[in-house]
């Protein structure tokens, strides 16, 4: 990330631009200008091309980016989509194998983090819990970004950790479930008809209203700049909204396997 940010400093000053106005150019916040020539966030394609065509680097920075050593590609990914996480205005996750983890408690990640093959050290283990645990800041700012949530149900039924674990999570979900800006709806198992059988994605909105797409597989990390792709992922969203039972229901399910109903 320092590396791009640099090239976007230097063509920055070579322009004869300010952050700022480089940033109104650009239709993004100064503060992303900012953090993307500070190494804080990565450059994606998107704005990459954006910035090539401001300052007319003749493609130079999409390049870089698309060149990059593939040992620093999946990290690159991965710290950006953190990075747009902090700061989204809305955000909407699929999931079907592991609660995310926005919703995950402490022996719940640790338990997904200790299930990891090849297996993490303890000390890898605790860092990464403590990683997940901060992320999860945003849940309590003063203003949270809008959330949904749609989870499998064969993620409840998991019992991962084992029987005091699993209830923990059920509990915890169960509060999640009633935080403002926040819904939560449950995938049945009994359905029919599946609009996202290709698995797990995010879709989140940034500050600047940029619509992005996340994805993970078993050995790396996407994010999803393409508007047709981002629209193919809406269109499954919408109709796994549809699909799976809405908040109220999905409330009284959680009731239910709580034994509190």
């Amino acid at each position: 990330m320092k590396m791009m940010g640099a090239l976007v400093a230097h063509f920055r000053r070579a322009a004869g631009l300010t952050q700022h106005q480089l940033a109104g150019q650009a239709n993004v916040q100064p503060e992303t200008i900012a953090s993307v020539e500070q190494g804080r966030r990565s450059l994606v394609p998107a704005l990459a091309r954006v910035l090539d065509a401001i300052m007319d680097t003749k493609g130079a920075l999409i390049t870089a980016l698309d060149h990059l050593p593939e040992v620093d590609l999946i990290p690159v990914w991965a710290e950006a989509y953190m990075d747009l996480e902090r700061e989204a205005l809305a955000l909407s996750f699929f999931a079907n194998q592991v609660l995310p983890g926005l919703l995950q408690t402490e022996n719940y990640a640790r338990a997904v983090f200790e299930s990891r093959v090849p297996a993490f050290s303890q000390e890898e283990i605790d860092a990464h819990v403590v990683s997940r645990l901060e992320r999860q800041e945003i849940l309590r700012r003063k203003n949270p970004p809008t959330m949904s949530f749609i989870i499998s149900e064969a993620i409840l039924l998991a019992p991962l950790g084992g029987a005091e674990v699993h209830r923990e999570t059920l509990r915890h979900l169960r509060a999640c479930a009633d935080l403002p800006g926040v819904a939560l709806q449950i995938m049945p198992l009994a359905r029919t008809t599946h609009a996202a059988l290709d698995g797990p994605f995010i879709l989140l909105e940034t500050p600047d209203f940029q619509r992005l797409a996340y994805t993970e597989t078993q050995r790396g990390s996407q994010l999803i700049t393409d508007p047709d792709e981002i629209s193919i992922l809406g269109q499954r969203y919408a109709m796994l909204r549809s699909q799976a039972l809405t908040p109220e229901e999905s409330r009284r399910l959680l009731d239910r396997l709580l034994g509190e109903q």
